[in-house]
């Protein structure tokens, strides 16, 4: 087999393994997400802010790809759900921010018990060396996730503008006596 056959192989079996593994982990969120009482992409939300700490919903559309609309609904359910709570700055009452509850994340937290269990058992099989490597990875991937998100919004955006919503068809009036 050749060089480039090698390496085409190659990358067609990490990204079956990436699927896989991206995969399983949406069902894993799902099933977190069903238990706590709020769709999946609610639950990725919360895990930004549990990642990154309090932030306004401004940010939370940048780490995550969504639009700011979207975001206002994500928030309105996790905060009617009692996962987070709107926060006005005390410097700036326009600025709102975004922050867990913490007794409610700490709930769902336990959920992720096994998981994180299962990574760090994995993890503590690599050297150090890999692990900067997994990390550049993970680092470099979501980067590239985030980008992509943005060339998917762009085609759908695109074949929303160009698509016309078709005409309601008449049917031709029939000639002749009417029917008794």
């Amino acid at each position: 087999m050749s060089r480039a056959k090698a390496r085409a192989a190659l990358l067609q079996e990490l990204e079956a393994a990436m699927r896989r593994t991206s995969a399983q982990g949406v069902l894993y969120g799902q099933t977190v997400a069903d238990i706590a009482g709020v769709s999946g992409s609610d639950l990725d939300c919360m895990d930004f802010l549990n990642l990154e700490g309090r932030m306004t919903a401004g940010r939370l559309a940048e780490l995550t790809g969504l639009t700011t609309g979207a975001i206002t609904g994500v928030v309105d359910r996790l905060e009617k759900a009692g996962f987070v709570r709107r926060e006005r700055d005390e410097t700036d009452r326009r600025k709102v921010f975004i922050a867990t509850v913490p007794e409610a994340g700490a709930r769902i937290g336990r959920l992720y018990g096994p998981m994180q269990a299962a990574m760090h058992k994995l993890w503590s099989t690599y050297s150090d060396a890999e692990l900067q490597l997994l990390l550049r990875f993970a680092g470099e991937g979501y980067k590239a996730a985030l980008e992509a998100s943005v060339v998917l919004k762009g085609l759908l955006e695109a074949e929303t503008a160009g698509s016309v919503a078709p005409k309601k068809s008449v049917a031709p009036k029939k000639k002749g006596r009417p029917r008794r």
